[in-house]
């Protein structure tokens, strides 16, 4: 090939990747859709209170007599305390003194630049727990990557949780691949990852009578910024770890155990309830014909074991 030739293809390449790389820029600018800081008029939407804590604010809901039995409600990875819409009323009109909060980097909690390990959201419940006043053992409520939380506070605070209710609980490593290369898990994250979970709602919370409200108000809190750090970190922090040895050390305390379990959960599916349920030889409920939030789907079956289960 000549030498002009030559030139000529370099100039297509050339041409060719910057292309590429400018459609790259694009698709990424396109899918940020954190547009909000997480400022006081945000704030403002927000129902309950805020405490300062050692790491960031954190936003929580307090419902029902302030003397009944603690029962704190921990959510999932990615959708914030607005997931206990249904249970926390039921809690409350039972007469226990029911706590929701969201986790660090999601809902109108601070996304502080940090590790999202198990130490991070330990030491958030604990410091939520201490500034409350909640001197009692608590009830520990989780959902999802929440029950792999309270399994983990359980075995290291053993002295401060009185039963464990675990719904559809994050049960198996999830090896996350590229997203814990530093840049490319970044990129992926925000063209990829965090869409997906948006498009994932449809999935969890179909024929609910809440939907589009529900859908609503995952788009707002992750349209403020620090929401897609926070959950790659938490991804490659917490997500990335097998969360078995956590329910292994919380069943070494034998604490009471409700274990719910959606039939047709796709998040965590059905199958995986048989080690923890091994484990932990606790108390199962199968919810039938519900996916990964069954007390969102089916409140009426949900809440009365809940609240049966925690008046042993």
């Amino acid at each position: 090939m000549s030498a002009k030739g030559n030139r000529g293809r370099r100039a297509w390449l050339l041409g060719a990747g910057g292309a590429l790389a400018a459609a790259g820029w694009l698709w990424h600018r396109l899918s940020n859709r954190e547009r909000l800081r997480l400022d006081a008029d945000a704030c403002q939407a927000a129902p309950g209170r805020f405490l300062r804590l050692s790491d960031g604010r954190t936003h929580l809901e307090e419902r029902g007599p302030r003397e009944g039995q603690p029962v704190v409600l921990i959510h999932g990875f990615s959708v914030p305390a607005y997931v206990w819409d249904a249970t926390i009323p039921a809690l409350a009109d039972a007469g226990f003194r029911a706590i929701r909060y969201d986790l660090f980097g999601r809902g109108y909690s601070d996304r502080p630049d940090t590790r999202y390990d198990r130490a991070l959201f330990e030491r958030q419940l604990r410091g939520l727990m201490d500034e409350l006043g909640v001197d009692r053992p608590v009830d520990l409520i989780g959902l999802s990557m929440g029950g792999a939380i309270a399994a983990g506070f359980a075995a290291s605070h053993p002295a401060r949780v009185r039963r464990l209710v675990f719904i559809d609980p994050y049960a198996a490593r999830r090896p996350i691949g590229p997203l814990l290369v530093p840049g490319l898990g970044e990129y992926l994250a925000t063209v990829l990852y965090i869409p997906a979970l948006l498009r994932r709602q449809h999935g969890d919370v179909r024929d609910t009578p809440w939907f589009d409200d529900w859908v609503d108000a995952y788009r707002a809190q992750a349209g403020l910024r620090g929401f897609r750090r926070a959950l790659l970190a938490t991804a490659r922090d917490f997500i990335d770890r097998d969360p078995v040895p956590l329910y292994e050390a919380a069943a070494a305390q034998g604490k009471p155990t409700l274990l719910v379990w959606g039939e047709y959960d796709a998040t965590a599916p059905l199958e995986t309830s048989a080690r923890l349920r091994a484990i932990l030889d606790p108390e199962f409920l199968l919810v039938r014909g519900a996916g990964h939030v069954p007390h969102v789907q089916r409140p009426d079956i949900v809440n009365p074991a809940i609240v049966r289960f925690l008046r042993g």
